[in-house]
């Protein structure tokens, strides 16, 4: 058998090497779209590895309270369907009694902004800014080295005060040590208190430069705006999180005087729902990116019924020699057959390859830390076996079913 398999190889190379254009357009059109499923499995896993890891460093029993939803279904832009729109900002005092709920362990507010940033004629202009309440070491857990977060005093007295991300203390200060220098956020300024190790993934935007900083902070001295404040919820260990998502729905109805009939005029967004979006989203954009690669594999097998076609006329007489001397139909069945999955093996080898270093460019230039995950490596190389052996069986056939006696008159 194994020397059937690899005279059947010798044969399908010598073929590929007499017809180069043919057999080049053959393994183009396979290696194009292995190339294209390989690149988007690797895409796809990166962004599923960085989603996963951030909901991680959230903790599992955290859950968002947010002024609007995450998903705006039936909303046509009327105030009947888009309900959420008129829904009131999270207020202070609401995150102070949720704070006192005896089943919370931890609420934080955050508020995201942008601000200028410069030091010494370097200038980033629109860097993120995120404004944390106290809370933030128990709910991002940040590594922060050097230096340390900034304490509940700072943040209840809006401190001018600034943790920034090593990306950013890269840019502004290189190789110096930047603890205990102002930096200026909107011609402000503000003395850099921490360095912290940014978990940048693809939800938060990738590696680029942050900064840190308590919302009052962001408030007073940025003009951040409280209307796009949202909480974080962390229940104490000894509670059920739906339980402790009842709470906080009961408690802010209750605030804000909602009849049982109404809807809440906030959102609850929990890690189970983030998950569904997601999915929702990447699920629909995964089978896009694979019916557009099963183009590229159908062009590649339709030309492999091509070129062993074309090679079944071409080898009629030494079919005829080969059945003369005694080989069985399912001898050159088996041995077309072998032809043309090489054929589509080495486009696959290709298209393997080109998907690795597509996935090591986008690894490189986007926060999108994408890797080729080993089933796409099985994937692939099923998908040439079945595309040769589905492409390859008709020629085949053909050749396995050629008379001896017609086949050695051919010329």
């Amino acid at each position: 058998m194994f020397s059937t398999i690899r005279e059947g190889v010798v044969i399908a190379v010598s073929s590929i090497t007499n017809n180069r254009v043919r057999a080049a357009l053959t393994i183009m059109g396979v290696a194009i779209g292995v190339f294209v499923v390989v690149l988007i499995a690797a895409a796809v896993h990166g962004i599923n590895m960085s989603v996963a890891k951030e909901f991680e460093s959230a903790g599992p029993t955290t859950f968002f309270v947010s002024r609007y939803p995450i998903s705006f279904e039936a909303c046509d832009g009327s105030g009947d369907t888009c309900t959420w729109r008129s829904n009131p900002p999270i207020r202070i005092a609401e995150w102070e009694a949720l704070q006192r709920l005896p089943e919370a362990g931890t609420v934080g507010m955050r508020i995201d902004w942008s601000a200028d940033v410069t030091y010494r004629g370097t200038r980033l202009t629109s860097s993120s800014v995120e404004a944390y309440s106290a809370e933030w070491p128990e709910l991002s857990v940040p590594e922060i080295f050097p230096g340390r977060a900034f304490t509940a005093a700072e943040a209840q007295s809006a401190a001018r005060v600034v943790v920034i991300n090593t990306n950013m203390a890269e840019k502004l200060f290189n190789q110096t040590d930047p603890l205990e220098k102002d930096i200026q956020l909107n011609g402000m300024p503000f003395r850099v208190i921490g360095v912290y190790k940014d978990n940048a993934s693809f939800l938060s935007g990738g590696d680029r430069p942050k900064a840190v900083m308590p919302v009052m902070s962001a408030v007073r001295h940025l003009g951040a705006r409280l209307n796009n404040a949202g909480l974080a919820v962390k229940p104490r260990q000894d509670i059920d999180r739906d339980a402790m998502v009842d709470q906080v729905t009961a408690t802010l109805r209750g605030l804000r005087g909602q009849r049982p009939a109404e809807e809440s005029s906030f959102a609850i967004i929990t890690q189970d729902k983030l998950f569904e979006t997601y999915n929702s989203i990447f699920g629909v954009f995964f089978l896009v990116m694979i019916a557009l690669s099963a183009v590229g594999l159908l062009v590649g097998g339709v030309g492999v019924v091509a070129i062993m076609m074309i090679s079944v006329t071409e080898r009629t007489r030494e079919i005829g020699v080969r059945k003369a001397l005694g080989a069985t139909r399912a001898t050159i069945l088996w041995q077309f057959l072998v032809e043309a999955i090489t054929l589509t093996g080495i486009g696959v080898v290709i298209g393997l390859v080109g998907g690795w270093l597509g996935a090591l460019i986008i690894r490189t230039i986007s926060p999108i830390a994408a890797s080729v995950p080993p089933l796409a490596v099985v994937a692939a190389l099923a998908a040439s076996v079945v595309t040769g052996v589905l492409f390859g069986m008709l020629p085949a056939l053909r050749a396995s079913r050629l008379d001896p006696v017609v086949a050695l008159r051919h010329e």
